[in-house]
């Protein structure tokens, strides 16, 4: 599965979230690739490549097809996970381009990612080019958003651009569902708000939320998987757990569906 993990908001924790689900893959015993499309690098630096030859903005200059294997290192977090990793050069090639440009990322990942389980592309949390070409590239999409005051605007442009990419340059692209990351205990706004998204997206939304915990900055800042940041990290890694179960399950639901409407099997 390709997973394009994306927001229309910065700060909301979207690499948290990426990478909370490569450490729930790790755990299920998945080849995972992680394609770092971010040019605050965070997913990069969490991930703590020993060496990088060659980055996401290089792979996307040349736009050849499989070229992006020559830029795939290993990871810190151990030989299941490997990393295409960002650079700040990435920021250059955010300005929304041909159609054809649209395709580049997807070009470069011929025959590459049939080696992996599961492929995550973490998104600039804006609609440009590098955003445009990660949803191009993927067959699902993972919304992230927190449970605030713009949560229900995020997510709905959100949903909306997955929907025109889907519709105009990639028809095999669904989305996942929408998760809410950063829930910091009573808050009666943001109960309101969790409502709100229910109500609206009641299909979408992936329960239960994410909270807010210090063990992820622990995480962060040791450059390993939330997984293994001691008892403190252990129901975010659950949690993390649960969105994976659950994104899987409907990406093989979309697969027999499309399987049936094909007539094989």
């Amino acid at each position: 599965m390709l997973l394009a993990v994306l927001s229309q908001k910065g700060g909301v924790g979207k690499t948290t979230v990426a990478l909370g689900l490569v450490g729930s893959a790790q755990r299920a015993g998945l080849r995972t690739l992680v394609i770092d499309l971010d040019p605050q690098a965070n997913a990069t630096l969490w991930l703590a490549p020993r060496e990088i030859p060659l980055s996401a903005s290089d792979v996307l200059a040349d736009g050849r097809p499989g070229i992006a294997a020559d830029a795939i290192v290993r990871t810190g977090w151990g030989g299941e996970i490997d990393v295409i990793a960002a650079d700040a050069a990435l920021s250059h090639r955010n300005s929304v381009g041909t159609v054809d440009d649209a395709y580049r990322l997807r070009r470069s990942l011929d025959t590459v990612t049939h080696d992996y389980d599961l492929v995550v592309l973490d998104c600039p949390p804006s609609m440009g080019e590098l955003t445009r070409n990660g949803l191009v590239a993927a067959q699902s999409a993972l919304i992230v958003t927190e449970a605030g005051y713009f949560a229900l605007r995020g997510a709905q442009q959100a949903v909306e651009s997955a929907q025109i990419v889907s519709s105009a340059l990639n028809p095999d692209l669904v989305t996942a569902g929408i998760v809410v990351n950063r829930l910091r205990g009573r808050s009666k706004e943001q109960d309101f708000r969790l409502k709100e998204l229910r109500e609206v997206y009641p299909k979408l939304l992936l329960e239960p939320p994410i909270p807010e915990r210090a063990a992820v900055q622990r995480a962060q800042g040791a450059g390993v998987p939330i997984h293994r940041a001691g008892q403190g990290g252990r129901q975010v890694a659950e949690r993390f757990d649960a969105v994976l179960t659950q994104t899987m399950r409907r990406s093989r639901d979309r697969d027999a569906d499309q399987s049936v409407a094909s007539g094989v099997g």
